[in-house]
């Protein structure tokens, strides 16, 4: 039988826990209540502290009984995370907590897959949930109040967490369409090539586009080593940019790790290598003052790459996709890279991009599944999207 799990410290947030515990049964829901605290509960718990702890690489004994607060929370977070990955009967989870609780908490729920319902209520809602979150589909909802014992306010918080979780579980979600899952990149600067190729491959793929801000390309590679992608177009590599060079939108340094992983059928390009990101101009680190910049809105701020920055990207990535076994095919548009970067645009730069591709080329070493292709297009020509779309369809067939 599947139930929501209700995690909380029942040591210090006891209280709360059975009062959302008791909401979301009196739903009709199955509940099983978990504690995470280090000290003992308040109140009747169905999974204790101890049981989640011995999950632990080093024993319970790694986790309770340890005075040191930040030890305590750090390893039962990697318990937490431990024992949630065992469960087999999770309709859903939902947590509460203040600092330490929800660090616990999400740790947890992260590793959970995508689209199990996740909902977070929290003192540390209302800030920066980029931690807690990360890449995952966690709901946060602040607590408002402090959680120091109910009050009228927290009582309503709590009762409308307990109805969400409730009917978010009560209802499976949709079963996906039997179309096999395809994962693209882009940005609005390469929207006419990521839509084009969508639009050619949607008969026979659930085509899933991801924003290429740094989070969307972590999250499509994610979804890459969960098995839940039979391929990636990945047209538009532009966090690279923000990475080497301090932007605001970055990749990590795993970049490419998941095709390397996974061998899925991979077609890449060079989308967007012509810009690092930065917030308002005032933001803009003192080192790069006097470059040419262009004013995206009034909030971003881009930066266009230099011929050095276009060969250290262009050896960055070709790099790593050497490190690649499965099928590879990377295409580059040598008429540019972006909407910006175009005869008569903003940052059209033939030299800065020919460093770029030069770079790559000589980098990328090619084998009988790795290729590189140069084509005398724009990126967002409709011959490049189709182009793009058969070299997809070759190496997928294969």
């Amino acid at each position: 039988m599947k139930r929501i799990y209700v995690v909380g410290t029942a040591d210090t947030k006891g209280e709360e826990l059975a009062f959302l515990a008791d909401a979301i049964a009196a739903t009709g829901s199955p509940v099983a209540r978990a504690d995470i605290g280090t000290r003992g509960a308040t109140v009747p718990v169905d999974i204790p502290a101890s049981d989640v702890a011995a999950h632990h690489p080093g024993g319970a004994g790694a986790v309770l009984g340890i005075d040191d607060r930040g030890t305590a929370v750090a390893g039962m977070s990697a318990a937490f995370t431990s024992f949630i990955r065992s469960r087999d009967d999770i309709a859903g989870v939902i947590g509460i907590g203040g600092g330490g609780g929800t660090s616990i908490v999400t740790s947890g729920m992260r590793a959970l897959p995508l689209g199990l319902p996740k909902v977070m209520v929290s003192t540390l809602a209302s800030g920066d949930t980029a931690p807690y979150v990360d890449v995952s589909d966690i709901i946060m909802m602040p607590s408002v109040t402090d959680m120091a014992g109910l009050n009228r306010l927290s009582r309503t918080v709590l009762h409308n967490a307990a109805q969400a979780i409730a009917g978010m579980a009560a209802k499976p979600a949709p079963t996906a369409t039997g179309k096999p899952a395809l994962g693209l990149t882009m940005f609005g600067v390469t929207t006419p090539c990521v839509t084009a190729i969508a639009d050619q491959l949607r008969a026979n793929y659930d085509c899933m586009v991801f924003h290429a801000t740094g989070t969307g390309g972590r999250s499509m590679e994610k979804l890459a080593d969960s098995g839940l992608l039979a391929g990636v177009i990945d047209i538009t590599t532009t966090e690279i940019c923000d990475l080497l060079f301090g932007g605001v939108l970055p990749a990590t340094e795993d970049r490419f790790g998941a095709i390397a992983r996974t061998k899925l059928p991979y077609v890449g390009s060079v989308g967007a290598l012509d810009m690092v990101n930065f917030w308002a101009p005032q933001t803009i680190p003192e080192k790069y003052r006097g470059r040419l910049f262009y004013e995206h809105n009034p909030n971003v701020t881009l930066m266009r790459t230099t011929a050095d920055e276009c060969r250290s990207i262009g050896e960055w990535i070709g790099t790593r996709l050497t490190r690649c076994e499965g099928p590879v095919h990377f295409l580059i548009p040598e008429k540019g890279v972006s909407a910006l970067d175009i005869e008569g645009g903003a940052f059209f730069d033939p030299e800065a991009d020919a460093a770029l591709f030069d770079a790559i080329e000589r980098t990328i070493q090619p084998s009988a599944t790795r290729r590189l292709t140069r084509l005398p297009l724009h990126i967002n020509d409709p011959e490049f999207a189709r182009a793009a779309t058969a070299a997809f369809l070759d190496i997928a067939s294969q």
